[in-house]
């Protein structure tokens, strides 16, 4: 099916995982494309200059929400800076991108400053009642257990590839996973596309660098409509329906609390 056939008159697309401070000389068209195509787009950050980006971002265009948050890759340049993130949290409508990466992080060393980070960040969830964007690569039964410490059921579990195992075990939790662009080229990813739960389905692309990453270019925001018909084919239905059951669970799952 051709993008042009899709009946987006009234839809909203969903792009629950983007980073647009990553974009440089591709921004004003990404911003273009965003409010085009009506893609309302969560941009997670990865720290606080990341942070402070976005939300300049986010004035050029009332579809694109900045979120806060310390990117695992990060955790350690703020593991004695706590202090200085509480602001940004509690001003943050979500919190993102938090979680763990104990796949490209190789050295253990590492591993304790993302706990410490990342479990600050979960115990401000908790008592702020807030949705978090959560990072798993490589440590998925490590989130696992420790969202099941804290008891939090807001959760985002973005771009999931890992053990099909766990994956059931957070989808009985009732956690949402975004899919995103992997899904064109991955069986993996389009096995847990076809089986998730159809109330827990969100939809990404993790832009500009999740297509950088598999194709050498930067995303742009109308990919997101690649990955609604490829969601759609595994599924055995329409990409219109992707899009309604999209918008239906972030609105479920944002509960009013931002405008979309």
């Amino acid at each position: 099916m051709q993008h042009k056939a899709l009946d987006l008159s009234k839809a909203v697309l969903i792009d629950a995982h983007s980073h647009l401070d990553g974009y440089e000389g591709e921004l004003d068209k990404a911003v273009d494309e965003i409010s085009s195509h009506k893609i309302y787009t969560v941009s997670c950050s990865m720290d606080i200059p990341s942070y402070q980006r976005n939300l300049e971002i986010a004035k050029k265009s009332d579809r694109v929400l900045p979120i806060f948050g310390i990117h695992p890759w990060n955790a350690r340049l703020y593991s004695d800076r706590l202090g200085e993130l509480k602001p940004y949290i509690d001003e943050s409508p979500m919190l993102g991108e938090i979680g763990l990466d104990f796949y490209y992080v190789k050295d253990k060393t590492l591993h304790q400053f993302q706990m410490e980070i990342f479990e600050y960040f979960l115990r401000a969830a908790k008592r702020q009642d807030k949705i978090i964007n959560v990072h798993t690569k490589g440590a998925e039964r490590e989130v696992r257990d420790i969202l099941r410490k804290h008891n939090l059921k807001k959760v985002i579990i973005h771009w999931y590839s890992g053990p099909l195992d766990v994956f059931r075990q957070m989808v009985e939790a009732g956690y949402y996973f975004t899919v995103g662009v992997q899904v064109l080229q991955s069986q993996r990813v389009q096995k847990i596309a076809a089986e998730l739960p159809e109330g827990l389905l969100l939809t990404e692309t993790d832009n500009p660098g999740g297509w950088k990453w598999m194709r050498g270019e930067p995303g742009m925001p109308a990919l997101i409509l690649k990955v609604i018909e490829k969601v759609a084919a595994v599924r055995k239905t329409t990409p219109e329906r992707i899009i309604e059951i999209v918008e239906m669970n972030f609105r479920r799952l944002v509960g009013g609390k931002v405008g979309i």
